[in-house]
């Protein structure tokens, strides 16, 4: 709750939820903000929305952080989700900058100087 009040305090917009879910355990409602440059990893129901207009500005605010423990493109250009997510340094895989290893437990462990990236494409038929 204190990272929501932080965002609201510091002149991030929210657009939805942000409160306590129920009156039992840590639960909060999904949240979504707007108009805000991501600093921490929120571990919750909680996203950020933010508009860009190149695609170096949109790489250049991903890398305004220390952390980068996953990343989505949503493009339906290829070529443009290719060369996205060949810049970010962030993916579907655990574990990049301050986020931690993450690949300790996996197949992977054994390439662990390979920074591995799933990328997902949705083809029309």
């Amino acid at each position: 709750m204190s990272y929501i009040e932080s965002g609201k305090k510091q002149g991030a917009t929210l657009l939805l939820g942000g409160k306590r879910h129920g009156d039992k355990g840590y639960f909060i409602e999904p949240t979504i903000f707007v108009n805000v440059i991501m600093q921490e990893e929120i571990f919750g129901p909680v996203v950020v929305i933010t508009k860009f207009k190149t695609v170096d500005e949109v790489i250049e605010k991903a890398h305004l952080t220390n952390y980068g423990l996953a990343a989505a493109v949503f493009t339906k250009d290829l070529s443009r989700a290719i060369k996205i997510s060949n810049a970010l340094k962030a993916g579907t895989v655990w574990g990049y900058k301050e986020s931690g290893i993450g690949r300790e437990l996996g197949k992977y462990a054994l390439d662990l100087y390979t920074q591995v990236k799933t990328v997902q494409i949705n083809l029309e038929c």
